[in-house]
């Protein structure tokens, strides 16, 4: 029987906004508690993922090989977790709704199954409690990366006229 989790956070961005994040690896060690994101064969992490791309997350000694299995355009993202020996299945969504008030709803989920028995349960909680910051960093950082930007102190905004 498979185990899961599912969270949940709001961002005041659009999907649009939060899909984009979602799709270049090379923003979530901004956005996350990953420390570095690479795609195979050495594809630039900025560019925007397509169904078949496998992303490699580095989290401290902890390195993850995941591939992208599905995306809907501003409203799903789905990848699984190839390789390793954690567990024998992963199977990992994100969706997005609009909230109805301009910004998004995320609800970051998975089911899978630990490769070593009885290990479920632990995995379910620290899993929860690992994408709940997730989630919430990426609701976040969307918010900051679509909010316009300040000119510079010292820059005149009259200079270009």
């Amino acid at each position: 029987m498979p185990n899961s989790y599912r969270v949940s956070a709001r961002s005041a961005a659009a999907p649009d906004a939060v899909y984009r994040l979602l799709l270049s690896a090379g923003t979530w060690p901004l956005w996350s508690p990953i420390d570095a994101a690479e795609v195979e064969n050495g594809t630039d992490p900025g560019r925007l993922a397509r169904v078949g791309d496998t992303r490699i997350f580095r989290t401290g000694r902890a390195v993850s090989r995941e591939r992208v299995v599905e995306l809907v355009t501003d409203r799903r993202f789905g990848y699984e977790i190839v390789g390793g020996r954690t567990f024998r299945s992963y199977r990992g969504l994100v969706e997005l709704a609009s909230d109805g008030r301009g910004g998004t709803t995320v609800t970051w989920s998975a089911t899978f199954q630990p490769a070593v028995r009885f290990t479920g349960p632990f995995w379910e909680w620290f899993l929860t409690r690992f994408m709940r910051r997730m989630a919430a960093g990426l609701a976040a950082h969307a918010v900051a990366s679509t909010a316009p930007r300040e000119p510079d102190a010292g820059s005149d905004p009259m200079m270009g006229i």
